[in-house]
């Protein structure tokens, strides 16, 4: 059975984003651990900082981080275990769960956040200039699903 072949330009590109993308991930992540935050607790985090003082809702947590229920209450319940969040009826309709970040949270946020920050510009905004930043952003608003594809788990191929 034949197979359809990238392109070379295809494949270095392709294989340029996942080694990039692997690269700086683990660079990162190396650099969160002696703060004993995952890449995954630490979005979390980055995400109720953003939120502020309100929170935000644990679905919507779960979704924003693209993870299942399941595996979103399992980060969750280790970071409310280690005091850096706390869940909180939803207002409204007391059915779902609100995440706020608690002062040990805040405190952890921001200086993974530092962390980050710099270990970022190290490896890859201070590697580019502000036109190969805007060609970065088109692509990766290129390649954002369409709200159809987005809803459906199962496109029809």
């Amino acid at each position: 059975m034949a197979t359809d072949r990238l392109r070379e330009l295809e494949d270095q590109a392709w294989r340029g984003f996942l080694v990039t993308h692997d690269r700086i991930w683990r660079e990162i992540e190396a650099g969160l651990a002696p703060l004993n935050v995952s890449m995954a607790e630490y979005s979390v985090l980055a995400l109720l900082g953003e939120a502020g003082p309100n929170g935000m809702r644990m679905s919507e947590l779960a979704r924003k981080r693209l993870m299942s229920t399941g595996g979103f209450t399992r980060l969750a319940d280790r970071l409310e275990r280690r005091g850096l969040i706390e869940r909180r009826r939803a207002a409204g309709d007391g059915r779902g769960f609100t995440a706020v970040l608690t002062k040990e949270g805040k405190a952890l946020l921001r200086k993974a956040w530092r962390r980050q920050h710099d270990d970022l510009r190290r490896l890859f905004l201070d590697r580019l200039d502000d036109e190969h930043l805007r060609n970065l952003a088109d692509v990766w608003a290129r390649l954002e699903p369409d709200d159809e594809a987005a809803s459906d788990p199962h496109p029809k191929l």
